[in-house]
């Protein structure tokens, strides 16, 4: 139940801003309150809905504010775990993420592939040096720039340069990792993060989507 909500919300399905009452979700779903709650409960710690007094609830606005934060946090923490995984990856390890990272330029995935397969990519090349703090963390601040991310980028998921882009980005990490240079590797995670932040932002900014974010 909590994860159905979870991707109809990061996926677009259920819109920023749309609201809805928990008797509706249920029958949408076709089930009772009691799972219902429970899974709100649970979007609602992630910041993905907002519950409101009298049985309502709305899918929690976009807000360019919140990107930046969470970004900031992720920019902390991913390239100083990335400096000590570096170290720990073995080369074949490095070699099955190369492989993976050269599908991401497969103009036939749909996003939901896609996005599934960069959380799997990402926690990957960090995993060796982070613990199940880290994870967790990193799991929380993934999923609040992923409603973002997909939205912004679906948008320019049309355009067949954006799915080479896209590959040698990633193709770009891998290459940063073999370095076995803490500083190359932090480095090349924290551009990346950064890219993928402005080019949201500047997507969302412009209006494709991005009114709601305005109304947040």
């Amino acid at each position: 139940m909590t994860d159905e909500l979870r991707r109809s919300i990061l996926s677009g399905a259920l819109a920023p801003g749309q609201e809805f009452s928990l008797r509706e979700l249920a029958a949408m779903l076709g089930v009772s309150f009691i799972p219902i709650r429970e899974a709100l409960r649970s979007l609602d710690s992630e910041g993905l809905v907002v519950i409101r007094p009298g049985r309502s609830v709305t899918v929690a606005p976009l807000d360019l504010d919140d990107l930046h934060a969470v970004y900031r946090l992720r920019r902390v923490l991913e390239p100083e775990i990335a400096r000590r995984s570096c170290l720990l990856l073995p080369d074949a390890e490095l070699d099955r993420l190369e492989r993976q990272a050269a599908e991401f330029g497969d103009e036939q995935q749909s996003m939901d592939a896609i996005y599934e397969r960069h959380h799997a990519f990402h926690l990957a090349l960090l995993e060796p040096a982070a613990t199940v703090w880290d994870i967790r963390v990193l799991t929380t601040l993934w999923r609040a720039a992923e409603r973002y991310v997909r939205i912004g980028f679906g948008l320019l998921d049309p355009d067949p340069s954006e799915h080479a882009r896209r590959e040698r980005a990633h193709e770009d990490l891998i290459a940063a990792f073999r370095t076995r240079d803490p500083e190359v590797a932090a480095r090349a995670v924290e551009d990346h993060l950064t890219h993928n932040e402005q080019t949201a932002r500047r997507t969302l900014a412009a209006g494709v989507a991005g009114s709601a974010g305005h109304r947040g």
